[in-house]
């Protein structure tokens, strides 16, 4: 009888959080009463209301207190929330989270699943649990803001995989730093982020939520790896430019995530609006790069010394590095935890001592040149279709055909994705004297390679990383800011992220330091 009653938003919110807190109980063994307390209380007011003849309005307001006061009380924190859990990516998500529940030195003792539907996300728990642990199950949408502030009340940190970011991501954004808790995801799209921190940071700042986007793979191997390269350069000898070139290797023919490709498609529809957001922002800090701007370069590049052949990549790695740079150019030092320990803090300023900005840019690469034409023709079809709306509707509907079998909508089979991995070659160049770069002759004379390789990148590297920043945060809270909108290279750089990855999966490897004018290696 009480489904037919026209409750006011504030109890009906409240009810839901109370119902899920029910569920949790349920799940835990708890008595009857404890799980049946909530309706008493709905019943006790009903029950007064009725033999007192008080007004129903009167009623409805000391419900609304006593049943948001009860939500409060009762809902129970986690560790970890992952929301988008049943997504193609966020079952791998979970699976990676799994590893590191509740098992020795991990700091990850709670974690609950959220989504919009609980059958899905069962499913997604049987796939991905070898066991079977109790990982409470929450109802959240993108499209109901209530939803989303009571699950960033009951969390510590969220972690976000549910995208195109552009479309979806702000309101979970919103909703966590309402609440204070910690916002990470894996978003690769430039003008979400840029539009998050112009919108939040302020905010995040005085609510105490770190906000830090692009912690899948956008763009955590680009600024890690970019860092690795940077302290091979020891002093006086500077980089002037590092291109990273991503080969995607496979046994098998893998398609990416549909995801993935919509969201470079609204890339496209929307290089307007973050190129007006840019033009509104006050100019970020550059940082001082020894020597001469580099040279464009042709649009087709055959590395050699990597057996290679490379194009130029419009991905969000690059962008994310600046963001990092530019912090980095304002604080030398990087930047204060909110309660951060001495030892941290020495730490912190001693590896950034290490770091020396350099141009920094990506390119995609394969191993011969009948691979780049695939590649170049899904670059054109989404460039000439995505700026208008009909040729948006063809390669969302077709993405299989317009991008040569690169991407499909229904993502890649298991047996698929544990056959890819990626190299990632960072080949940077500059001077054995940082002091030579002043003179106008000057060329670099120094040649440094390193190298990142890990497994497939969207299902497995993708959760590798963002779990390993998960349980950097919850580890070093204190050491890191009390919060901001900022990118994963400067709150994870002095961190020992790059350790946790190699333990992981993910190898960082010198290749070769060589001298241009006298080869030797």
């Amino acid at each position: 009888m009480l489904m037919h009653i026209n409750i006011l938003p504030g109890i009906k919110d409240a009810l839901v959080g109370v119902t899920q807190t029910s569920f949790f109980h349920q799940q835990k063994g708890a008595t009857a009463a404890s799980i049946s307390s909530p309706l008493l209380v709905i019943i006790n007011h009903l029950q007064n209301w009725i033999e007192n003849n008080q007004p129903f309005s009167f009623c409805l307001i000391n419900l609304t207190k006593e049943v948001r006061n009860m939500a409060e009380v009762q809902l129970p924190t986690y560790d970890i929330i992952i929301f988008g859990a049943s997504g193609f990516t966020g079952k791998y998500v979970v699976r990676e989270a799994l590893k590191f529940l509740d098992s020795p030195n991990s700091p990850l003792k709670t974690l609950a699943l959220a989504g919009r539907n609980t059958s899905k996300l069962s499913q997604t728990l049987k796939w991905a649990a070898t066991s079977h642990p109790t990982v409470p199950l929450l109802i959240a949408d993108t499209s109901d803001p209530s939803s989303l502030r009571r699950m960033a009340s009951q969390a510590k940190l969220v972690l976000d995989c549910v995208g195109p970011f552009r479309l979806y991501g702000e309101p979970v954004v919103a909703a966590c730093v309402e609440a204070g808790c910690d916002y990470l995801d894996i978003s690769g799209e430039p003008e979400f982020m840029e539009r998050m921190e112009a919108v939040y940071h302020e905010k995040a700042v005085e609510k105490g939520s770190l906000v830090i986007s692009a912690c899948g793979f956008d763009s955590i191997p680009a600024e890690i790896g970019l860092m690795f390269n940077s302290r091979q350069w020891v002093s006086p000898a500077a980089p002037n430019r590092v291109e990273a070139y991503l080969s995607l290797e496979s046994d098998k023919k893998i398609a990416g995530n549909f995801g993935t490709f919509e969201s470079a498609v609204l890339g496209v529809a929307n290089a307007d609006k973050l190129a007006e957001l840019r033009r509104s922002r006050p100019k970020r800090a550059r940082p001082t790069i020894p020597g001469p701007p580099p040279p464009k370069g042709s649009t087709i590049e055959h590395q050699k010394q990597i057996g290679l052949w490379a194009v130029k990549l419009p991905s969000a790695d690059a962008t994310v590095v600046r963001r990092t740079l530019s912090i980095l150019t304002e604080n030398p030092n990087g930047l204060e935890g909110v309660n951060e320990d001495p030892k941290h803090a020495e730490k912190r300023s001693s590896f950034w001592s290490t770091i020396k900005p350099a141009h920094f840019g990506v390119k995609i690469a394969t191993k011969n040149l009948l691979g780049m034409i695939g590649i170049i023709a899904t670059g054109i079809s989404i460039g000439l279709l995505g700026s208008f709306s009909f040729g948006r509707w063809l390669l969302l509907k077709f993405p299989s055909f317009f991008s040569f079998g690169g991407f499909r909508k229904q993502g890649p089979t298991e047996e698929e994705v544990a056959s890819a991995s990626f190299k990632m070659w960072f080949i940077g160049h500059g001077f054995s004297d940082a002091n030579l770069a002043s003179q106008a002759t000057s060329k670099p004379d120094k040649e440094i390679i390193t190298r990142v390789m890990g497994p497939e990148i969207g299902y497995l590297t993708t959760p590798i990383t963002l779990i390993q920043c998960a349980l950097i945060l919850l580890k070093q809270r204190q050491d890191l800011p009390k919060g901001g909108v900022f990118p994963p290279g400067i709150i994870f750089g002095p961190t020992d992220l790059q350790d946790r990855l190699q333990e992981n999966g993910i190898s960082f490897d010198l290749i070769s330091k060589t001298d241009i004018n006298n080869v030797s290696t």
